[in-house]
């Protein structure tokens, strides 16, 4: 092999290089079968990006579960999440309030209904909407932008509010805020921009502009808040993430059902079925054990992904919704189904530790042919492994189905 070569590269999820029409990718770049994968439809650069960013077009086109979550509620519950109103109070009052989820109990002495709405549910976040108690969509706007800007909330605006120094439109959360804040302060629409631009980036406030800034008496306390920034989120990108969060908060307050099935569904990566299934109190007791575990340092990735699953489980229940245990012909392969009649969901096959989506798909097709007339019979005409039947039998899916379809002679003589 020639030394020093590059022989594989990584590869952004969502960035994509346009070629133009008349010309060829070899024009601009070698490439690369990602994962040396011959059969590949894409392609990937050879080239740093910075390399040939001046000569060809780059798209970013990210992948977001929002969209995802917000189909899957409006195909659960037939309402259209584009017609779910911005302005219902008892949607916004989660954000400041726990009453509008109704909870007969609160083990995790939580004082908002954050957790679990996308951009609010964090642990930051959360701390965030409890200081702040937000009562407007402005309000959530304001939240987004100190969360997603960088040394603007703490050591920042988290002290101007806890000295009283001004009050929430005195801070500055978005880049916006900066010109709209020195524009309507008499500052020159150019002057206003440059600084915005400036402070945005961690520049600080250009030294040619303090000058007319004081003229202008913008407060002391603003100057000395804008050059500790760093980098200030765009306000319409804010705007965008509150919305989806407001969307889905109104599916969390009015149809939690549906709410629920579709965060375990499309936000959970790692599930422990058999506390979900058994309450509130088996819940409770996995969270305290894996929280021990924190305690010394002894968690693994994956305890760290099934305790954020058992805190909306626990929440699901603490509000008079339960979850059902897999059934073998009424469990999707690999979404919760809400189950009405009884206010609970249904989990889906995958969430066996283990257990894939093809094998998991394999059950749903077979049962639409006929149902299982044994253990012997799902293993034989499914993409289960025993391990996988193992599991279900230990959580009692298969109670009542016998291990073969063989007549034993003690069957036949009785």
């Amino acid at each position: 092999f020639c030394k020093d070569v590059k022989r594989t590269t990584g590869q952004h999820p969502g960035g994509i290089i346009v070629i133009p029409a008349q010309f060829e990718v070899y024009d601009f770049t070698p490439i690369q079968y990602p994962a040396d994968d011959l059969s590949a439809a894409w392609k990937t650069t050879h080239f740093d990006f910075h390399a040939i960013h001046d000569n060809v077009l780059k798209l970013d086109l990210l992948g977001h579960v929002d969209p995802t979550a917000l189909k899957m509620l409006g195909d659960i519950t037939k309402i259209d999440p584009r017609t779910v109103p911005m302005n219902d109070q008892e949607v916004i009052s989660i954000f400041n309030s726990r009453d509008a989820l109704k909870c007969q109990s609160n083990y995790l002495n939580e004082t908002t209904g954050g957790l679990g709405i996308p951009e609010f549910g964090t642990a930051l976040t959360r701390s965030m909407l409890e200081e702040i108690r937000p009562k407007t969509f402005a309000d959530l706007v304001l939240i987004s932008g100190l969360s997603h800007g960088t040394d603007v909330w703490a050591g920042n605006a988290q002290e101007l509010l806890h000295n009283k120094v001004c009050g929430v439109e005195g801070i500055i959360a978005c880049r916006d805020d900066v010109m709209l804040f020195l524009q309507a302060h008499g500052v020159e629409n150019s002057i206003a921009f440059k600084t915005m631009e400036a402070v945005r980036k961690g520049k600080k406030i250009p030294p040619e502009y303090m000058e007319t800034l004081k003229e202008h008496k913008i407060p002391e306390y603003y100057i000395e808040s804008a050059n500790k920034c760093k980098y200030l989120f765009p306000k319409a990108h804010a705007i965008a993430y509150v919305t989806m969060a407001v969307r889905i908060a109104w599916y969390k307050v009015h149809k939690p059902l549906a709410y629920y099935a579709t965060f375990f569904s499309t936000r959970s990566k790692q599930y422990d079925i058999k506390a979900m299934v058994n309450g509130k109190q088996a819940i409770i007791r996995r969270i305290e054990e894996i929280n021990a575990l924190k305690e010394k340092r002894m968690q693994a990735p994956k305890d760290d992904e099934i305790h954020k699953t058992l805190l909306i489980a626990l929440e699901m229940c603490e509000r008079g919704y339960k979850i059902e245990n897999i059934d073998l012909y009424r469990s999707h392969y690999k979404n919760f189904v809400v189950d009405e009649e009884n206010n609970a969901i249904i989990p889906p096959f995958i969430v066996i530790d283990g257990l894939g989506e093809g094998p998991a798909e394999s059950v749903v097709k077979a049962r639409e042919e006929r149902r299982f007339s044994s253990k012997e019979d799902l293993s034989r005409r499914t993409k289960l492994n025993s391990q996988n039947i193992e599991k279900l039998k230990n959580l009692g899916v298969l109670e009542g189905l016998p291990d073969s379809d063989q007549l034993s002679l003690f069957d036949l003589l009785n």
